[in-house]
């Protein structure tokens, strides 16, 4: 009996068992048989610990031997496929485009991916918001443009009015807390709410809040696609688009869920939509003095941000130390400060699809009493008449050497 896994499409055959009964088995036991011909022979082979790579087609053989000859002779054979099932190994939530610019005055599209890996089969993937399943409209593809989306009602909650302009939330006082009915809904409404502005120590923090609002919530559109990987599992992306509100999406929880055989009990990936507010920002040294290089680090936020927000620096009412009139990034480096920095003031815009917040920050640089006075320019080089006689000197020290 000869047990063989069949790989590479039926090309390559491996050997994973043989039973020799002839060779294994004692002669005259077999004799006590009154029917030579009804003895059977049964094999059993176990598979310990199953893993991907023991999916496929497998193969029996059984074969006698011809004791004139000494010959095998082959029987029967069989066939049976192995379908290995895997949970997935891993599910997370991102957003589509990281990092975001935010728009004050004007809607944009929004799209979350969940990318789900290491199951087999293809898993199902859904959406849900605040714990509901999301009604979503599948597409094949993306859709063109916010232009041909179109607004509906609210399908499983009220709009929050705490996260509603004030005067649009007053209008409706008079019939519970709903927008005035109209037989033309408008599509935007201009916002009441500016900014607002917070002490930290050390810094100024001032938060951007949309000129804009939606009375109803957009349509979701849904997309799902998945991909096999060389390890035999797939691996499956589903995507969630819509008209971004953040006067309504502020705070929202928004969760991936995937359902598979293998699973006893759902796996989820969850995130909550936050603007940035309050950035943590320190700086090195936090005595600078002429010469120094300086760092000004974002270190995290007064809340847990989602989507990563996207850093500029500025310097107020000036240009940045190299010329620039901005500069991306969570750092911002002043490589060797000349005095002329001292009281300046630099700004850190932190901004995500949801909201925009500015941080200010003043530097302060010290005399440097290893640098004589007026020997130091605004680009913090050596200067004065000092710098000038070493040149002089070593100009004239070249000149009577080669003559």
């Amino acid at each position: 009996i000869c047990f063989l896994q069949v790989t590479d499409g039926g090309t390559i055959k491996q050997k994973i068992f043989t039973f020799d009964a002839m060779f294994s088995t004692n002669f005259s036991q077999m004799e006590n048989y009154r029917k030579r011909e009804d003895l059977v022979y049964q094999s059993t082979v176990r598979l310990p610990e199953v893993r991907i790579s023991d999916n496929g087609p497998y193969e029996c053989h059984v074969g006698i031997y011809d004791r004139a000859t000494r010959e095998k002779v082959v029987l029967a054979s069989g066939n049976i496929f192995l379908n290995v099932m895997a949970p997935p190994t891993s599910i997370s939530v991102i957003a589509a485009d990281t990092p975001a610019p935010f728009s004050r005055y004007q809607a944009q599209n929004f799209t979350l991916v969940c990318v789900v890996s290491g199951g087999k089969p293809a898993p199902l993937v859904y959406f849900k918001r605040d714990g509901e399943p999301i009604e979503a409209t599948p597409l094949p593809e993306p859709p063109a443009g916010a232009g041909s989306w179109a607004p509906r009602n609210l399908l499983h909650r009220d709009l929050d009015d705490t996260k509603v302009p004030k005067s649009l939330a007053a209008e409706g006082e008079a019939g519970g807390g709903q927008y005035p009915a109209t037989a033309d809904p408008p599509r935007g409404l201009a916002a009441e709410r500016g900014s607002v502005t917070e002490t930290i120590p050390e810094t100024v923090v001032s938060r951007e809040f949309p000129r804009w609002v939606h009375v109803a919530e957009p349509i979701y559109y849904f997309r799902h696609t998945h991909a096999p990987v060389s390890d035999g599992t797939v691996e499956a992306r589903a995507t969630l688009t819509w008209t971004l509100n953040p006067q309504i999406d502020n705070e929202a929880l928004f969760s991936c869920e995937v359902k598979h055989p293998a699973l006893s009990m759902p796996m989820q990936s969850e995130v909550t939509l936050v603007a940035p507010k309050g950035p943590k920002i320190t700086m090195t040294p936090t005595r600078a003095r002429v010469g120094d290089t300086v760092r000004i680090l974002v270190q995290g936020f007064q809340n847990e941000v989602f989507p990563e927000p996207l850093f500029t620096w500025t310097r107020v009412g000036s240009r940045l130390l190299d010329g620039s009139a901005e500069h991306d990034g969570k750092e911002l480096v002043l490589e060797r400060v000349p005095a002329e920095l001292n009281g300046s003031m630099y700004r850190c815009t932190a901004q995500n699809p949801l909201g925009s917040t500015d941080t200010h920050t003043r530097l302060i640089v010290f005399e440097n009493p290893n640098i004589p006075r007026g020997t130091e320019d605004s680009n913090g080089s050596l200067t004065g008449h000092g710098g000038f006689r070493l040149v002089l000197a070593l100009t004239l020290t070249v000149i009577l050497e080669l003559t």
